[in-house]
């Protein structure tokens, strides 16, 4: 543990009167300009009708604390929590407001507070408030999900996310011993100076647990930021789409983020000098832009580790501290420090990075035009690369106002002092660049360097590495976050549903494993053993609970052919929910087969409206392709069901049949149709495909669904209406350029 200095909290510590006034709240638009204690009446749920908070904070100097069992409510139990919608509190231009022991469910917002000075949020509780959808499933990851947490000057964070707890414009603030689960976006801070956040658990969110933007001098300190994630599924895609456990964008200068554990993040930290700052939204004179970013931060003693993409994401920014922080087994890597200056990356651990690297972005330590960055007296243990440091051309950046002021060379970098042990490669250097090692100490790994030849590499074995200085530091609270949740270690322990991060605590009936016929879901922390108490359709359901601590195992089975929509109540103890869904009970005869690059049967991405195919060549290239089904390289299969989950290989890799696997049609341009015939009683039905890349179905001829484009996995819906039962022949067609591929079909009742 690096020394610390623990400042006092008494200046902070304030008592409640006894003798508090009471108000009972129970409508919208309830203004408290004095001192009180706040009473909302159990089961009551109060909207803010005009978007302008349902208390209203009307004074300056006052002390607000909620009574026990106080909840105030914005939705009505089973609203949708992409349909929350208001605030809850708003305070616009008062200072020195402290709130306590409030209790804030259902909003778009919590509580949003603007030019408050001073103002003290102590044990406010703001879980279930507003959180998107995701679309993102278990096999494949929905690009609609990505964050853009580029913008923020004009509240996009709050307008475009919604946040449990928004603070705006403001200095002298203290957030402590707050909690924030099953949101989207815990605190947000913009342009918020000389504060405090500390004790606080923003945990179990599927945005952002702690955000800045235009922040500076902060301590934020001793807070779990677990589990603040979206775009994951273990071993399948690790995308993280810009969440975080700490977010620090556009210029946060002198902040200090010690002792938090922020792990399982999309990105633990992610750090961005800001468009601004980058000159990517005006023009400043030139100067202007010379060490402009996030600067001068100090990120130190904390738990950074188990992310989707990287510990710690640091980018265009100068002289900042990496100091002893703990960085295990992130997807990608454990610091990216792209275009980063003057970084000082020290003490730190390093273990295991890089296992779902992309492309040579793996490891322990990775940054793109970095200049003066000094890696000492770091731990690197078992990682698939140690340090990896590169230059490429960038000529239109390095020419515009940023690198002009600061230049985009790779140089002057220093590693040294610190201990490699089993990792896979421990140096990699590429592109024009330079750089020195001092001496290491290197044990067991598989490569020491590899390099290019335009690399220089400025040995100085002799060279005397100063012991490191373990800076003092501010810091507040009282608990210890980091490793206080050992048991859930490793990414494997990030599962998500629709609307977020999965708490391990709550109970979780979670979909396993689906086969056309049947589906299987797990049964998590269910209160009792769980019973089936009502059954609907043509299925045969079982709850099989095995020994030992396994969870128990729901089985539904299709008992006929054909379209089997399904609905059951699962009851455990107090806790009873619906479990609904629609197998798809066909056979599928399907076709894989190559087609050459040059085939131009769909519109090819990035091409000028002057050079896109015309319609006729495009009718004959989809006949040609379609032909290419018929002829000897095609390999035939049947299919219980559509759900190819290639990932970054084809057909060969998903064991479909020995005849599939030996055909060996690789991971790029290949083709796939498929067909089925199905009687589908009357009504309404949606088609659903998740795809990448092209795909188009049709039934009985008519196209259903036709997204016949270039595009990453994306999911279309398309409607069927049926007058009668009908039996119908469905034809499903699919291709794949290259990299990332996946095909699901669903079935299921329309509205």
């Amino acid at each position: 543990m690096l020394a610390c200095a623990l400042l006092p909290l008494g200046t902070l510590v304030l008592t409640m009167a006894p003798d508090l006034p009471t108000i009972e709240v129970t409508q919208d638009d309830t203004v408290i300009s004095e001192s009180c204690r706040i009473v909302i009446p159990s089961g009551t749920v109060i909207e803010d009708v005009n978007n302008d908070g349902v208390i209203q904070i009307g004074a300056s100097d006052i002390e607000i604390e909620f009574a026990a069992g106080s909840v105030l409510r914005g939705a009505p139990p089973g609203t949708r929590p992409d349909e929350y919608r208001g605030c809850g509190i708003r305070l616009n231009g008062h200072q020195r407001v402290s709130i306590r022991q409030a209790r804030i469910s259902g909003y778009w917002c919590g509580l949003w507070a603007s030019d408050a000075d001073g103002l003290v949020l102590d044990g406010v509780d703001a879980s279930d408030n507003r959180r998107a959808y995701l679309r993102s499933t278990p096999a494949a990851e929905d690009g609609g999900d990505w964050l853009f947490p580029h913008e923020n000057d004009d509240n996009q964070w709050l307008t475009g996310y919604g946040a449990a707890l928004y603070v705006e414009d403001s200095k002298g603030v203290t957030v402590r011993n707050c909690k924030v689960w099953h949101g989207q976006n815990a605190l947000c801070l913009d342009r918020v100076d000389d504060s405090r956040i500390y004790d606080n658990d923003f945990s179990f969110n599927s945005g952002w647990g702690i955000a800045l933007w235009r922040c500076n001098r902060n301590v934020i300190s001793r807070n779990a930021v677990d589990f603040c994630v979206r775009g994951y599924s273990h071993m399948v895609y690790n995308r993280g789409q810009d969440s975080a456990g700490i977010l620090m964008f556009e210029q946060n200068n002198d902040n200090v983020i010690a002792e938090n554990s922020a792990t399982h993040g999309g990105d633990c930290f992610f750090g961005f000098a800001g468009r601004e700052a980058i000159a990517e939204t005006g023009r400043h004179p030139v100067d202007w832009y010379k060490r402009r970013g996030n600067n001068n931060n100090l990120l130190i003693n904390n738990d950074f580790s188990y992310a989707p993409a990287h510990g710690i994401e640091m980018t265009f920014s100068f002289g900042n501290r990496f100091i002893g922080n703990r960085m295990v087994e992130n997807a990608i890597c454990g610091v990216w420090g792209g275009y980063s200056q003057d970084t000082l990356i020290a003490g730190n651990e390093f273990e295991g990075n890089g296992e779902m690297g992309y492309g040579l972005e793996r490891g322990g330590v990775n940054i793109e035009h970095g200049k003066d960055n000094r890696i000492v007296h770091n731990r690197f243990r078992n990682n698939r690369c140690g340090v990896h440091l590169w230059w490429g051309p960038n000529e239109q950046f390095a020419a515009g106002p940023w690198g002009q002021a600061n230049g985009i060379e790779s140089k002057d970098n220093l590693i040294a002092g610190n201990v490699f042990d089993g990792d896979r490669l421990v140096f990699h250097f590429r592109g024009q660049s330079e750089v020195a090692i001092g001496p290491n100490e290197i044990r067991n790994c598989a490569e020491q360097m590899r390099k290019d030849d335009a690399v220089q590499v400025f040995e100085q074995p002799q060279v005397k590495i100063a012991p490191l200085e373990l800076p003092q530091y501010p810091v507040y609270g009282e608990k210890r976050p980091v490793g206080a949740r050992p048991e859930l270690r490793g990414r494997q322990n990030i599962i998500m549903t629709e609307w977020g991060p999965w708490d391990h605590a709550s109970p979780l009936i979670r979909q396993v494993e689906q086969t056309g016929e049947a589906v299987t879901y797990e049964l998590h922390k269910l209160p009792a053993k769980p019973q089936l108490t009502r059954k609907e359709g043509n299925v045969r359901a079982d709850i099989a609970q095995p020994q030992g601590a396994a969870p128990a195992r729901l089985t539904v089975v299709a008992t006929q052919p054909g379209i089997c929509p399904y609905r059951l109540t699962v009851q455990a103890g107090d806790f009873e929910t619906l479990v609904a869904g629609t197998l798809l009970n066909a056979v599928w005869d399907a076709t894989f087969f190559k087609w050459p690059p040059g085939l131009v049967f769909y519109v090819p991405p990035n091409t000028p409206p002057e050079r896109q195919p015309g319609p006729e060549q495009l009718r004959e290239g989809l006949a040609r392709w379609r032909k290419l089904a018929t002829e000897p390289g095609a390999v035939q299969a049947q299919l219980k069901q559509l759900a190819l989950k290639y990932g970054g290989g084809g057909p060969g890799e998903l064991n479909i049949s020995e005849k599939v696997t030996a055909a060996r049609l690789g991971g790029d341009h290949f083709g796939m149709i498929a067909r089925t015939r199905l009687r589908i009683p009357a009504g309404k039905w949606q088609f659903t495909t998740m795809s990448d890349d092209g795909v188009r179905v049709m039934v009985d001829g008519k196209p259903v669904i036709d997204n016949w484009t270039w595009h990453p996995p994306t999911r279309d819906t398309g409607a069927l209406e049926l007058p009668a039962e009908k039996e119908v022949e469905i034809v499903v067609e699919h291709f794949e350029i290259d990299g990332y591929a996946v095909l699901e079909l669903e079935i299921a009742r329309g509205d």
